[in-house]
């Protein structure tokens, strides 16, 4: 078990405040959105070893099958399938949606074939996976997941009582749910002259006026205050508003719509950072490989709650590249005694904790991180809260 030294990504839609606060230390005025624990190549964590720091996809490229396990060599290949945050946003997030694996795969190599660089600002695929993830909030966390019903949306736009906005409302009426999102979607992307500021006026008015809608149209508000003149906000309409409690979760899959607005949370997620914009970001937007990917379909929203394992809660999520949990130990309880035989990074975000590992012990406050290679056991005492982040190999083992 060692300690992490992590990036800070200081996007401008993170928070100056609530990184800073979480840590225990002064803000310095600027955003603090992401911090990254894993091994990605775009910023991997720093294993902190006696005689050097060492960056965490180095250590595991030198001795993938002890620091992976068998299991997850096998399946993944000799790489951490997973990447685990903590996300402070301030500020909408892009709307957004993520590949499948076929899909990631088909443009990365078109991309590379076309001669795009890894960091070149219009590239859409850095890498060839899949993002299926996973938001856990730490206080209020409120988001954009997810199609409303065709019918949904109609009366959501109804309400703002614009004669501008009729003609999509009858497409949304009359349509099959699949052709009437793909259409009035694709439409928002590329509005009339003028329809998103006639919009956003009446968002703004419907925000401050007493009706069913009314909580749903602050959120909207806020979007369109943040991203003045963005056609973004035409296609946040029609999706589904989430407000998240502490300890309570959002899975996101491939294809899903989706973009955080503001809030702190634990965010885990397959080992890639493959985005496809369409709106409401100053980065790279590629409006016609999101269609392309984009599910018009309208689930409802799920909002995930852990179940006990042991001294484990654990965040149920349908795919194998991660496993996510929570601890909460107090000094009247034993200790929370972990096995696994797949590696794992673990977050603190309450309290103080003492970690006792094959190689010493570490003592965490709210933020601290360390990684543990496949099979070494990991001892927690203290009075506070973590996060684990894993993989589900079949034989894990959670003991009290």
């Amino acid at each position: 078990m060692d300690p992490l030294v992590n990036t800070i990504r200081p996007y401008a839609w993170g928070s100056t405040t609530a990184l800073p606060g979480l840590f225990g230390v002064a803000p310095d005025g600027r955003p603090q959105a992401e911090m990254w624990m894993g091994a990605h190549s775009s910023a991997p964590s720093l294993v902190r070893r006696p005689d050097a720091d060492l960056p965490l996809d180095a250590v595991i490229e030198a001795a993938p099958a002890a620091e992976l396990g068998d299991v997850v060599l096998r399946r993944f290949g000799p790489r951490l399938p997973f990447l685990l945050k903590l996300l402070a946003a301030n500020a909408p997030l892009s709307l957004q949606v993520h590949p499948d694996l076929a899909q990631a795969k088909v443009g990365f190599r078109i991309e590379n074939a076309a001669g795009i660089g890894l960091e070149a600002p219009h590239r859409s695929y850095r890498d060839d996976n899949h993002k299926p993830e996973m938001v856990v909030a730490l206080d209020a966390f409120e988001g954009l997941c997810g199609f409303r019903t065709p019918s949904e949306c109609a009366g959501l736009l109804a309400a703002l009582g614009l004669e501008e906005l009729d003609p999509y409302g009858r497409v949304l009426r009359t349509e099959p749910e699949e052709d009437a999102l793909r259409a009035v979607f694709s439409a928002f992307l590329a509005p009339p002259p003028g329809l998103v500021a006639v919009v956003a006026g009446a968002v703004g008015r419907a925000a401050r006026t007493q009706g069913p809608h009314q909580a749903d149209f602050e959120l909207y508000d806020t979007i369109a205050r943040a991203h003045p003149g963005d056609p973004g906000l035409l296609a946040a309409l029609m999706l589904r508003t989430v407000r998240l409690g502490p300890g309570e979760g959002l899975f996101l899959g491939a294809g899903v719509p989706h973009a955080y607005v503001r809030g702190l949370a634990v965010e885990i997620m397959a080992a890639s950072d493959n985005v496809l914009r369409c709106g409401l970001t100053s980065k790279h937007v590629d409006t016609a490989e999101l269609l392309r990917v984009v599910r018009f379909d309208a689930p409802p929203v799920r909002v995930l709650r852990p179940v006990p394992e042991g001294p484990e809660e654990v965040y149920p999520a349908p795919v194998d590249d991660f496993r996510l949990s929570r601890v909460r130990v107090t000094e009247e309880d034993a200790a929370a005694v972990l096995d696994a035989t797949a590696p794992h990074i673990l977050v603190c975000t309450r309290g103080e904790l003492r970690l006792r590992g094959s190689k010493g012990d570490v003592r965490l406050g709210p933020g601290g991180s360390v990684y543990a290679s496949a099979g070494e056991r990991v001892v927690i005492e203290g009075d506070g809260e973590l996060y684990r982040a894993t993989v589900d190999t079949g034989t894990s083992q959670v003991l009290r």
